[in-house]
């Protein structure tokens, strides 16, 4: 699915814009699911997935409250501007005369403040991290010189067992249980340093250029080896053919690249990545039978290896996921032309997740996060029109979709972790982060920017939203124009006394609130781009 970049919503006077992002490659199957997409001027979310019905007729699935206390009839009828006083009720208390407040002056100089919260955010820290961690091993090696092709093959296979493991889904999970388990009553300061979990992508960006560069430097290795008769050309040639599809990888996974042609970078990752996996064995086999004493055995040489049990592990966390490929039946509820419910029984994940779904199983995947809803079984999501895939997924709901992986977490799995917070979302972004909002784990104050949204998502829910934070701020675009974004969120953060404020919306105004909170020394939280 092709990633649609919006203008910044609500510019705002204050110089918040933020510069291009390094180019520092980006490796994963797709971007981020709590990023939210455009429909028109709207700004709305790629983060819900795509039921559809069992049957031609499409009937509506159950209504959509915290406790299903909407009937099927309420789905059904037609919108009404004045079908119900939910949305209004309170409409303006939560912003109402923000306009009036000025922003407090940042709290460090320009160039300081870029450098930590954007050249060097906790994305580029783990990523800057992993490489002077190879520096280090390499400074290790080399100048003792340890640098033999058998040693040089195990610091790139852990490189690429690092890269691969920290996107593995049961990896993630348990790294987010870890660090999100820690108790309200902790101290703030621990806490908003656990919720940047979600920039772990970083280790597998670095990881993976890290493996790179190593395979570089044994390719020359072993290239020598092969002008003095001590290395096989089988050997060369396939760690040359390997070196070739790692850097088309790394290419193709560059930020800018990924921008304009993000389904040629999910098939080159995809196949490629097998391509290099295949390759990977034999390049190991090879090195193996190469470097073994005369006396040991093939088979006592590959036990004995540690790279055998590198590409072993490599091998099974990337077949992991696809262990669990299957064909699931989905029941689709049609809110409007812009979005369609849809709603899943075969698992009950827990809020905060995400979960792949395809009709095409081998050439595309699309992200969407999951919406627990309390004492029901299975999980709903909302798909937005964004692209071509999710146009026609409203348009022709499917009745069966392809699921791969388990549900794994994703930025707003941190929101438990603080005691009042501040959620703010645009468009369909509601969708990830509705379950928080029914599960009613933390004090949370919502802010909801969007075009009428009862037109858009239907009253039941809109009226489910509502019902489980009655207090809620909805900013209906349409009526009082595009916000300044991060005057507002700041004038409802104060007027909250929240620790935090967690946003989903599009790149370019979840990079604009949570830079103009941060920089105010405000905690916040937003998805990145390869979060």
């Amino acid at each position: 699915m092709t990633p649609i970049h919006l203008g910044t919503h609500g510019r705002s006077d204050d110089e918040e814009v933020r510069p291009p992002s390094l180019p520092l490659p980006v490796f994963q199957s797709g971007k981020s699911p709590y990023y939210a997409s455009s429909h028109q001027s709207e700004i709305t979310s790629c983060d819900t997935m795509v039921t559809t019905p069992h049957s031609a007729a499409h009937q509506p699935i159950t209504t959509f409250t915290v406790r299903d206390i909407v009937s099927t009839e309420a789905v059904q009828k037609p919108y009404d501007s004045c079908a119900s006083s939910l949305t209004e009720r309170g409409d303006r208390d939560g912003w109402e005369g923000y306009e009036k407040d000025i922003l407090p002056p940042k709290v460090l100089p320009k160039t300081l403040r870029d450098l930590r919260y954007i050249i060097l955010n906790v994305y580029r820290r783990l990523f800057t991290l992993i490489v002077l961690v190879n520096i280090a091993v390499f400074i290790w090696v080399v100048f003792p010189s340890k640098d033999s092709l058998e040693a040089l093959g195990n610091i790139v296979l852990a490189n690429v067992s690092v890269s691969i493991l920290i996107r593995q889904d049961r990896v993630v999970n348990g790294l987010f249980w870890l660090f999100t388990s820690i108790p309200q009553s902790a101290p703030l300061w621990l806490r908003k340093f656990v919720a940047r979990v979600y920039s772990l992508g970083g280790i597998h960006s670095g990881s993976a250029v890290a493996a790179t560069l190593w395979l570089i430097y044994f390719a020359i290795q072993v290239t020598q080896d092969l002008r003095t008769k001590t290395a096989g050309i089988p050997l060369v040639v396939v760690t040359y053919t390997l070196l070739l599809l790692l850097m088309l990888i790394i290419m193709m996974a560059m930020p800018t690249f990924r921008r304009f042609h993000h389904d040629s970078f999910e098939m080159v990752h995809r196949f490629l990545g097998w391509t290099a996996t295949a390759l990977l064995w034999a390049q190991i086999l090879l090195l193996i039978d190469h470097s073994r004493p005369a006396h040991l055995s093939f088979g006592l040489a590959l036990m004995y290896a540690p790279a055998f049990w590198l590409v072993l592990i490599i091998t099974s966390s990337i077949a992991s996921s696809w262990i669990y490929l299957r064909k699931v039946p989905v029941t689709s509820q049609v809110l409007s032309k812009h979005a369609v419910r849809l709603h899943f029984d075969y698992v009950t994940p827990t809020p905060g997740s995400f979960t792949r779904v395809s009709n095409r199983p081998l050439t595309e995947w699309h992200s969407f996060a999951t919406i627990k809803v309390p004492d029901r079984k299975g999980y709903d999501m909302i798909i937005s029109q964004a692209g071509d895939w999710t146009s026609k997924a409203i348009a022709e709901p499917p009745t069966h979709l392809w699921i791969r992986g388990v549900p794994t977490f994703g930025v707003m799995n941190i929101v438990p972790l603080f005691r009042r917070l501040i959620i703010v979302a645009t468009g369909s972004g509601i969708a990830p982060c509705a379950p928080h909002i029914f599960a009613k784990k933390t004090q949370i104050k919502l802010l909801w920017t969007s075009r009428n949204i009862r037109k858009t998502f239907g009253d039941a829910f809109v009226d489910a939203i509502m019902t489980a934070a009655p207090d809620a701020a909805i900013y209906d675009t349409d009526a009082h124009g595009r916000p300044d974004m991060v005057k507002l969120v700041h004038h409802m953060y104060k007027d909250f006394d929240a620790e935090a404020v967690c946003i989903i919306s599009n790149p370019s105004v979840t990079n604009k609130v949570v830079y103009g909170l941060m920089s105010r020394g405000v905690p916040a939280f937003g998805a990145i781009w390869d979060s």
